[in-house]
Order: structure tokens, then C-alpha cells, then sequence
């Protein structure tokens, strides 16, 4: 019995030893499993995480805006375009909205103009722009051959990204470039409007005198929008003074071939000419010129001056204009926007002022 007792406690032993090592083997390959698992998923998620931000690094980068390219702004569903007389190329081209209002920024204000003076110039040349094509009513370019507007100072003043680039340093032409990219992108299809309607006149010009104009003394129509407003330090332009020296018979030849009732003479034309009366801003209003009483401005555009803003002097052997500003004077002064910005105006301030009692919308908040 003790012998068989014996047998019976050493097999229990070993029977007890064995699933012992059975289940120790067991939790090993339990816990190893376990850990596979876990680090399995730790990798796949890894993987999966890695490739996540790939193709998100990858979203960004498709839709990141290409700061040397123009947004193209949709009205409907689709890209608008404007028909555009290329004087060069005696040709008719239609140009996408936001893509000729790059060229136009370009054309008229120079790159060096701090940010938001850009973006003013931008909203103002779009505002210009819409009012004048014939599919939103507008009239379109008598000069254009059918376009909606020509190329020249006598619309806008538009120039191609290879045109205008050619004429700055090349070090700067990136940089310029894309300053004029970013004010029209972050400006897209924004217009001026007055009382919820577009302005059909957003003029703008070079250099003020100080005090813009009302419309009605510049172009016989008084718009509410157009009225004199103050515009200082425009002093820093480089034409805010000019001066003109010309012979008495050259200066009595300009005036009696533009107005041939003046009748004006060489001996006697210290005594012909006179200013009668001048304008809010500050320009001549009316000038008799012999017989005539003519606008400032047709004096100006006669003599070829820089604005309706002048002096006359007569010496004995010339006669001396002197002129302040340089433009029309109606509507946004470009050098004065410069400076407003250069004060921490904001565009939508600029435009406001310039152009009363305004608000800027979006084009298609105005055209429905």
C-alpha cells in the first residue's frame, strides 16, 4: 500500500507539474499574443495615421492658392468674362473677369503702393469694369469695336502679367507680382454699391490738390456718390506740382485752335484771359479766354496740363502755368489711398471715402 501510495503521489506530482507547465505555456503564448496584437495595432494605426497626414498634406497642397496666379472668380455657376479692345493688336480678346482686373491693377497703380491702397484700386477697377459690360447693361467702349473696354487711359488702362513685369527691376518682378495677385484674391468679385445698386461711375485718378471734386464740376453730372472730399499729404507724389513755360504765340495758337470764338491775341491776351470762378476743390471752374468763357478742364485738356488746378502768370517773355494734382480730381485719389494706407486704412475705408456713403458687396449680392 505504502509502495502504491507512493506511485499515486508521484504521479499526482507530475501530473500537477505538467499542467502547471501547460498553463504556464498557455499564459506565455496568451501574453505574447496579446502583445502581438497590441503592437500590431500600434503599427496599422500608425501606418494608417502616416498616411492620413499624407493625403491631407496632400488636400492642402492641391487647393493652396498660387500666389503668382488670380482667382477665378465664379458668377453662376461660371467664370465671367470680359471682351476687351487690344489697341496693339487692333483685336477684340475675352479676358476672365479676375484676370483683366489683374492687368488693370497693374496698369493703373504702381506695385509699390502699400497693400490696401492695391485692393482699393482693385475693387474700384472691377466696380468699372461690370458697370461697363453690355451683359449687366452696360454700355460698353465707343472706341472698343464692339468691346465692353478698351486697353487705354480712355477706360482702364490694362496691361498682360509679361507687359507689366518687363518694366520692373528683375530682382522685383516676383515680389510685385504677387502683391498685385494677392490684392485682387483677396478682393474677389467685390464692387462698389450705392444703395444696393452698382455705381455705374467709380472714377479714380493720379494726385488730388488736396480736395477731390464733385463730379457735376468735372463731367456736368452730380452723382451722390462723387462728391469733394479731403485728401491730405499727397505732397510726397511726384506730380503733385507741375509747371508749364510757354511762348505767347504758342500760348495764344493753343487757345484760339481749341476755341476758335476767343480770339484771343499776343499783344493783348494779359487782359484776355482771366479765371472766373473755381471749384469746391479747389480747380478752375470757368476761365474767360477772349471771348469765351471755357470749363477748367477744357482749358486743361487745350494746353495739355496736368489738372484744372492752376495759376496763370504772364512774364515778358512766357507765360507760366503752374498746376496742383494731376488728374481729373473726381472720385478715389491713387496717391491719396496710398497715404490712407500708409495709415493704417483698411481698403473698405478708402473706398468709403473716396466714394460716399458706399458699401462693398460681393457681385453677386448686387446682380441677381
Amino acid at each position: 500500500m505504502k509502495i502504491g501510495g507512493n506511485i499515486k503521489n508521484s504521479v499526482i506530482k507530475k501530473s500537477y507539474r505538467g499542467i502547471k507547465s501547460y498553463f504556464k505555456a498557455m499564459s506565455s503564448i496568451i501574453i505574447i499574443g496579446m502583445l502581438s496584437t497590441i503592437l500590431f495595432s500600434i503599427i496599422f494605426v500608425g501606418i494608417n495615421h502616416e498616411n492620413n497626414n499624407a493625403n491631407a498634406g496632400k488636400s492642402i497642397k492641391d487647393f493652396k492658392d498660387d500666389p503668382t496666379s488670380v482667382i477665378k472668380y465664379k458668377f453662376n455657376g461660371k467664370e465671367e468674362k470680359v471682351k476687351v479692345y487690344i489697341t496693339s493688336e487692333n483685336k477684340v480678346k475675352e479676358i476672365e473677369l479676375e484676370e483683366y482686373v489683374l492687368g488693370v491693377v497693374s496698369g493703373e497703380m504702381p506695385a509699390s503702393f502699400q497693400i490696401e491702397a492695391l485692393k482699393a484700386q482693385a475693387v474700384a477697377a472691377r466696380t468699372y469694369t461690370i458697370s461697363h459690360m453690355k451683359k449687366f447693361g452696360g454700355g460698353g467702349c465707343k472706341n472698343g469695336k464692339g468691346a465692353d473696354l478698351c486697353d487705354t487711359v480712355h477706360c482702364q488702362v490694362y496691361k498682360s502679367k509679361e507687359s507689366r513685369i518687363s518694366s520692373w527691376p528683375e530682382k522685383q518682378r516676383n515680389e510685385l507680382w504677387k502683391k498685385i495677385v494677392q490684392a485682387v484674391n483677396e478682393t474677389s468679385g467685390e464692387v462698389i454699391t450705392y444703395n444696393g445698386k452698382l455705381i455705374a461711375s467709380p472714377f479714380y485718378f493720379s494726385t488730388s490738390s488736396g480736395k477731390t471734386e464733385n463730379s457735376q464740376e468735372v463731367f456736368s453730372n452730380s452723382l451722390p456718390y462723387l462728391k469733394s472730399v479731403s485728401s491730405p499729404g499727397e505732397e510726397v507724389a511726384p506730380k503733385y506740382k507741375s509747371s508749364k513755360d510757354i511762348n505767347y504765340n504758342n500760348f495764344v495758337n493753343a487757345i484760339n485752335s481749341n476755341f476758335p470764338k476767343a480770339k484771343v491775341s499776343s499783344s493783348s491776351v494779359k487782359t484776355q484771359v482771366k479765371v472766373i470762378e473755381r471749384t469746391e476743390g479747389g480747380s478752375v471752374k470757368a476761365i474767360k479766354v477772349g471771348n469765351e468763357n471755357v470749363t477748367g478742364p477744357q482749358f486743361r485738356m487745350a494746353l495739355n496740363l496736368n489738372s484744372a488746378n492752376f495759376n496763370i502768370s504772364f512774364f515778358p517773355q512766357y507765360v507760366k502755368i503752374d498746376c496742383t494734382g494731376y488728374g481729373h480730381g473726381v472720385g478715389m485719389s491713387q496717391w491719396g489711398a496710398n497715404v490712407m494706407a500708409k495709415n493704417n486704412k483698411k481698403y473698405k475705408d478708402i473706398l468709403k471715402h473716396y466714394y460716399k456713403n458706399t458699401e462693398i458687396e460681393k457681385l453677386e449680392q448686387v446682380v441677381r
